[in-house]
């Protein structure tokens, strides 16, 4: 129900152009015989656990990794035809999206590993502006990003999100501001952690699948509004581990 509740809003924006954030060309995709040799071994890594993950949750069925490896290497060369070159030492500038591309990987379970629905679906997606906050690797090496932005390194998410989820927590809990201040590093820290790995390893499935449809349904803000929620949530065991 999910899948198809998300396929169609997401086909409903990205047929309206006020909707339509960025412009993207026509890609077709790749032959279906895509090795997991051509991943890195980061990506080998994620496709493993996210595999590993589907099983448990009798999401997926004996060929998914393949199917999930289809999804990855096409996403990644459909994004290239956006990126522009930088010339950087840095490792987040290199050709090659640094992490694991745990949204798309979050798509492809949503989808109960149907590679082709998730590689549409993706592409539609890719195209409206929730896009860039929820799939890390749809602004890496942006040409939709300013040179500038671009040579830093930093994704908008840090600047963007992060940056708004630490105003709104100093005004909604401040006693939880002053914990992570206490402790000696910044609340953005943890949150981009959980975006980037969409939830990860921190909530269980029914709650990142609604963290991913909240913020499709309701706008990317929503994204700041669940971090807060979460640190809401946890608000005494933040602070009487402060004071432990």
């Amino acid at each position: 129900v999910l899948a198809e509740l998300i396929e169609k809003i997401v086909s409903h924006l990205s047929e309206s152009r006020m909707d339509c954030y960025f412009s993207t060309g026509s890609y077709k995709a790749m032959d279906a015989d895509v090795k997991k040799e051509n991943l890195s071994s980061v990506q080998k890594l994620g496709v493993e656990m996210t595999v590993r993950y589907g099983r448990y949750l009798n999401l997926l069925k004996e060929d998914a990794e393949n199917g999930l490896c289809f999804v990855l290497m096409n996403c990644e060369e459909f994004l290239k035809q956006q990126q522009r070159t930088v010339v950087s030492s840095l490792c987040c500038l290199q050709e090659h999206y640094a992490g694991y591309d745990w949204f798309a990987s979050s798509i492809f379970l949503i989808m109960s590993g149907d590679r082709e629905k998730t590689l549409m679906f993706l592409q539609q997606f890719s195209r409206l502006l929730v896009s860039a906050f929820l799939w890390l690797p749809r602004l890496h090496l942006s040409m939709h990003l300013p040179v500038t932005t671009l040579e830093y390194g930093i994704h908008p998410v840090y600047f963007c999100s992060a940056h708004h989820i630490e105003m709104l927590l100093k005004a909604e809990l401040p006693l939880v501001c002053s914990a992570f201040h206490m402790a000696g590093f910044t609340p953005s820290q943890i949150c981009l952690q959980w975006i980037t790995q969409c939830f990860w390893n921190y909530m269980d499935w029914s709650e990142i699948c609604h963290y991913i449809a909240i913020c499709i349904f309701l706008g990317p803000d929503y994204q700041i509004y669940m971090c807060i929620s979460v640190f809401r949530h946890l608000q005494q065991d933040i602070l009487k581990h402060t004071e432990a």
